[in-house]
């Protein structure tokens, strides 16, 4: 059988295919490190969470969430839920902290979100089917970067939704034990 026909990556390509894109996202990053892209700053009442941050996490969570009453009872359910993510964030490792803010960072970059999600526009104004879409492709995707991007997103945001005691009765849980 002729191995240029064949459909699968051998190991030289698939070697040459990490490279390309491992040169490709340090290019990227170097370049919004540069520009002033990435803010190292925590937005204000925030100790993690960068001002570019904000708008991508609140246009996600109504989407990673799905439709709980919450959302509809009470105006600051993301604001809250975006301060418990930022707490739980102050208080993991810096190894930690800075791979969750390099991802917030390629999805808050036009040149990185574009290619990685589909999502062409600013994500604070893509709609919740182009949102899900973006999951989706990540969730499903062959790439392990992508797919442990979108575990990451899920978790972390799911995480900090359902650390929240107003999220709590729709889901049936009581509350904590109190003794």
């Amino acid at each position: 059988m002729d191995p240029n026909l064949n459909p699968h990556l051998g190991r030289r390509s698939l070697l040459k295919l990490g490279l390309g894109a491992s040169l490709a996202l340090s290019t990227v990053g170097l370049t919004a490190s540069l520009s002033g892209c990435t803010s190292e700053r925590a937005a204000p009442h925030f100790k993690v969470l960068r001002e570019s941050d904000l708008p991508i996490l609140t246009a996600l969570y109504p989407v990673i969430v799905g439709p709980h009453p919450a959302f509809a009872e009470s105006p600051d359910a993301v604001n809250n839920a975006l301060a418990q993510l930022d707490w739980t964030l102050e208080r993991t490792s810096p190894f930690a902290q800075k791979a969750v803010l390099d991802l917030f960072g390629l999805l808050s970059m036009p040149l990185t979100r574009g290619p990685l999600t589909g999502v062409w526009g600013d994500m604070a104004n893509a709609s919740p089917e182009q949102l899900e879409a973006f999951l989706q492709r990540w969730r499903d995707s062959r790439f392990d970067m992508l797919r442990q991007g979108s575990k990451t997103l899920s978790q972390l945001l799911l995480m900090s939704w359902y650390a929240l005691p107003q999220s709590w009765a729709a889901a049936g849980y009581p509350g904590p034990p109190v003794i």
